[in-house]
């Protein structure tokens, strides 16, 4: 099995600083991961770039030749990788095998994510090259201090798992320069309710039918948490590695064939020593009747 993550995130969320920080941790803890960019207007990275989309397409050279915006060229960008998947993507992915892990630096174009099928059919068709994918979502921990634009970000963050079908880990990135450490608890896992009276007491009354109505969706699917990040303490950037991986189940394909390849009690070349194995054709972990 291969292993994928896609950053995904509203724009100036700090997805590229968790790329870079968590290439950093892997590195010092021994393990290897590969960096990809889908971004057509990055400009610059801290991290080496294993394979980047600009080698496909930027977003100046549509901006010049198309006569287009920043948002118009950027989603043209984007759907000229989607019509190229199998010609640049897939020769990109073609050096990849089993247990490598690459992770994607996604864009900040919220309606990526939400509204389009660019992504959908990205996951799509690494899900059919098979690649197991796990969406780690990036969200500010700024807008925790304003509750509407935090239920803002949660329902942002639904709205792409919805869509996307996926795997899902929210990160709360910046905790770095968070003043308000303290008030965090409260929205890690977040009580619908609790949510709608500060909303109410934030917002006029004409809006508490819509308030209401925000408040149960965010109870009804019980979807949304996040997992807080501090890119200068190892330990914050290991739980968010440690989330994400079992999300996709990392590592657990390595385990099973270690576990298959030890040899049984009483016999070198790992046979079953002639134990009566009931038919089960040597799968460990069988109990023995009493």
């Amino acid at each position: 099995m291969k292993y994928a993550q896609l950053v995904i995130g509203p724009a100036g969320c700090g997805k590229s600083t968790y790329c870079n920080h968590l290439y950093q941790h892997c590195q010092a803890i021994g393990r290897t991961i590969h960096v990809a960019n889908l971004d057509p207007a990055a400009e610059s990275f801290n991290y080496p770039v294993s394979f980047d989309v600009r080698d496909l397409i930027t977003l100046e050279d549509v901006m010049q030749e198309l006569e287009l915006g920043p948002n118009g060229g950027l989603l043209y960008c984007m759907e000229y990788l989607e019509d190229n998947l199998d010609e640049w993507l897939g020769e990109e992915l073609e050096g990849f095998g089993d247990d490598d892990y690459v992770v994607f630096d996604c864009p900040g174009q919220i309606e990526l994510y939400n509204h389009l099928n660019v992504f959908r059919t990205f996951v799509d068709f690494l899900k059919q090259g098979g690649w197991s994918v796990v969406v780690v979502y990036c969200l500010d921990a700024h807008f925790i201090t304003d509750v509407p634009k935090y239920i803002a970000g949660a329902m942002q963050a639904l709205s792409a798992m919805v869509k996307l079908e996926l795997p899902h880990v929210n990160v709360l990135t910046k905790m770095d320069i968070c003043e308000s450490k303290k008030d965090i608890e409260d929205f890690l896992f977040p009580e619908p309710h609790v949510l709608l009276s500060r909303l109410r007491a934030a917002t006029g009354p004409r809006f508490m039918a819509l308030n209401t109505a925000v408040g149960q969706l965010l109870e009804e699917f019980s979807l949304v948490s996040f997992v807080p990040l501090d890119v200068t303490d190892e330990e914050s950037m290991a739980e968010v590695l440690y989330n994400v991986d079992t999300a996709i189940q990392y590592g657990e394909d390595a385990e099973v064939k270690a576990k298959d390849t030890e040899p049984q009690e009483g016999d070198e070349d790992g046979e079953d020593g002639g134990q009566d194995n009931g038919g089960w054709g040597g799968l460990d972990g069988i109990p023995e009747e009493s």
